[in-house]
């Protein structure tokens, strides 16, 4: 069960000052300012979080451009932005507590989603030096979710669309709407998003903090392959192929060793198995010492058109969408059973 309660009994302290003022939680330590609605001057639409669309702002008595997460409620993601503070953190400034405009204010990271630039042409130039580095900065930052925050927190939906870029890329964690303060093993419902989640999420099954781990392998395989982790597949029969069918994303062949040996232990199927961010960091500490490395995932991203077309011809889409489609009996069942757990879950969650 989650470690706090969802309400928000807490208070307003009595000081207000320029459209601005303090509001204290139920959370030990957890406190934040209140922005008022009209001192947010809005822009467009920079995309969507969980729960809530997110739009570019200007914070009027600050004179600070600033991202806000338009709400239905103010639930517990400030309560949980409001204890962080860590550069590979979205830096959280307050929240808007005036219905029906609720809000949250982040910074506002110009360079958009980690996903958009995998998206884009710029991408191309992307070199071993620039991946080590998002790498270590997304595992820093989670190590501090998971071991050095007031409260350790569970993200439970890392992916590369949850990551944004500065002005002067560096990336940050953001989008804790369906995070949870964490204390060992704890039940979770269906959060999340398919192709990044760990197959004890899609169960609904007793979670640790290493489900984050699963989830960073596959923005890791997003960041060397530069492609959509299960492209082609719906939600539910991702869901099949990584819980009943232990599938995992395709690693190219032509993939450095030590890359794609990272990417395998965060995708043990065994939670316990998988490695802490602690043990990330310090493999990729060593990988970025090995001399013979660059070289290697250089001519790996600069081939790309030749490792695509052998990955493509033989990888896990091409041959599971087959299966998926011409299940048989017993797996057609397992398959509905699936489904099942998944959307009962879902319905619990909301």
């Amino acid at each position: 069960r989650a470690l706090y309660s969802h309400s928000y009994p807490g208070r307003r302290n009595a000081r207000d000052c320029a459209g601005v003022s303090q509001y204290a939680m139920s959370s030990p330590g957890s406190s934040f300012v209140q922005i008022k609605h009209e001192d947010l001057l809005f822009y467009e639409n920079c995309g969507g979080g969980s729960f809530g669309s997110v739009y570019r702002a200007l914070w009027i008595s600050q004179d600070k451009e600033v991202a806000v997460k338009k709400l239905l409620k103010i639930d517990k993601e400030a309560e949980i932005l409001s204890v962080l503070s860590h550069k590979n953190i979205i830096q959280f400034y307050g929240a808007v507590l005036e219905s029906p405009n609720y809000g949250i204010v982040t910074e506002y990271a110009s360079a958009g989603s980690l996903y958009e630039y995998l998206a884009s042409e710029q991408s191309e130039e992307m070199d071993m030096n620039q991946i080590m580095t998002w790498a270590i900065q997304i595992a820093k930052g989670m190590h501090y979710l998971h071991a050095e925050a007031p409260v350790k927190v569970i993200h439970r939906d890392l992916k590369s669309r949850n990551v944004v870029m500065t002005a002067d890329k560096v990336l940050k964690i953001c989008d804790f709407g369906a995070s949870k303060f964490l204390s060992h093993t704890t039940h979770m419902t269906v959060v999340g998003t398919f192709p990044w989640m760990a197959p004890e999420v899609i169960q609904s099954l007793p979670v640790s903090e290493t489900c984050d781990t699963y989830s960073y392998g596959v923005v890791l395989w997003e960041m060397l392959t530069r492609e959509v982790p299960f492209k082609g597949f719906e939600g539910l029969q991702v869901a099949w192929l990584v819980v009943e069918k232990q599938e995992r994303l395709t690693i190219p062949t032509s993939c450095p060793a030590s890359f794609a040996e990272l990417m395998r232990k965060c995708w043990q199927a065994d939670p316990k198995e998988r490695p802490q961010f602690k043990q990330v960091l310090a493999t990729l500490e060593t990988m970025a010492n090995d001399s013979r490395l660059p070289d290697q995932c250089n001519s790996f991203l600069h081939n790309k058109d030749q490792w695509r077309y052998t990955h493509k011809k033989h990888s896990l889409v091409d041959i599971q969408k087959k299966s998926v489609t011409a299940l048989c009996q017993r797996d057609l069942l397992t398959f509905l059973s699936v489904c099942y757990k998944v959307l009962f879950s879902y319905e619990a969650d909301k």
